[in-house]
């Protein structure tokens, strides 16, 4: 089973790369999320959901009330409403780069537990319903901290999970997409978007900051990334807007200019082409995330 060949959301998450964790935080009566992949690593909590359907891989189960499983960088994954009739579904989500933590600290002995867990992530791992409930208040409460505090306790969070009883690996299947960020090239193109998404960028000054033709650079961005060059600049304008929408206490017009689309209902368009909902509606339905350090 080949990734890229599923119809699958790819979430672009409002994680950017100066930004370490995302806290989601929401009571909910639905889950209408298609099913997606990020490249960030996700635990998600579920409380009061018995009866909705976990997706994980070519894994699907009805879950009981209690949820947590860890989700590893590019494996799809959803949950759907499916058999439950439960109101006040309580949902927690915690997003966090794959490169969070460093190759050489996790290859220190005391972290080899973590180091290991997130290994078997690449499958997904359903923790049991003791651990689940155990760990549930310093979850809860993370929302709740800032800065070192806050890291200090997902990493206790995590040790935690790492030695626990009871793992569960979901799926069979593991994502094999080759990480485009492995190119000293593509490191070039997305550091450049990186600083530089707010304005206008042409594919002639791409291709020539690469010593490209402009035919040469579309197709290894097609290659790199499966997009064409305005796809994945729209994904990381869309990443941006998505954070802002959350963070920052301004219109919707700002956002848009702000992140580079040239008009509004274009900004509108290639948003709900990437979430599937418009930007105010974005807005409304994570109202409650909180964004750490």
């Amino acid at each position: 089973m080949k990734l890229l060949e599923q119809n699958i959301h790819r979430e672009i998450t409002p994680l950017t790369s100066k930004d370490c964790f995302l806290v989601f935080d929401r009571v909910k009566d639905d889950f209408d999320f298609p099913i997606h992949f990020h490249p960030e690593f996700e635990l998600n909590f579920i409380h009061n959901g018995k009866g909705v359907r976990r997706i994980i891989g070519d894994h699907m189960m009805e879950i009981d009330n209690i949820e947590l499983v860890l989700v590893g960088p590019n494996l799809f994954h959803g949950w759907t409403l499916h058999n439950c009739t439960q109101k006040n579904i309580h949902e927690i989500t915690i997003q966090f780069h794959n490169d969070l933590l460093q190759d050489q600290l996790l290859s220190r002995s005391i972290m080899k537990p973590i180091k290991d867990m997130f290994e078997r992530s690449s499958h997904g791992i359903l923790f049991s319903k003791s651990t689940a409930e155990e760990i549930y208040p310093k979850i809860k409460n993370l929302s709740t901290l800032q800065g070192l505090e806050y890291f200090l306790s997902f990493i206790s969070i995590l040790h935690f999970l790492a030695i626990s009883n009871g793992q569960q690996k979901l799926s069979i299947y593991s994502p094999t997409t080759e990480e485009f960020h492995n190119s000293d090239k593509i490191k070039i193109v997305y550091n450049y978007l990186q600083e530089n998404f707010h304005t206008k960028i042409k594919v002639q000054d791409m291709a020539s900051m690469l010593n490209m033709t402009e035919v040469s650079f579309s197709r290894f961005i097609k290659k790199r990334t499966g997009k064409t060059f305005i796809e994945y600049l729209n994904d990381v304008r869309v990443g941006f807007a998505s954070q802002w929408l959350l963070e920052k206490k301004v219109s919707i017009s700002e956002i848009a200019y702000g992140c580079g689309f040239n008009n509004v209902s274009n900004f509108n368009r290639v948003f709900k082409a990437h979430k599937g909902c418009t930007p105010t509606e974005y807005k409304k339905d994570f109202e409650g995330i909180k964004r750490v350090l």
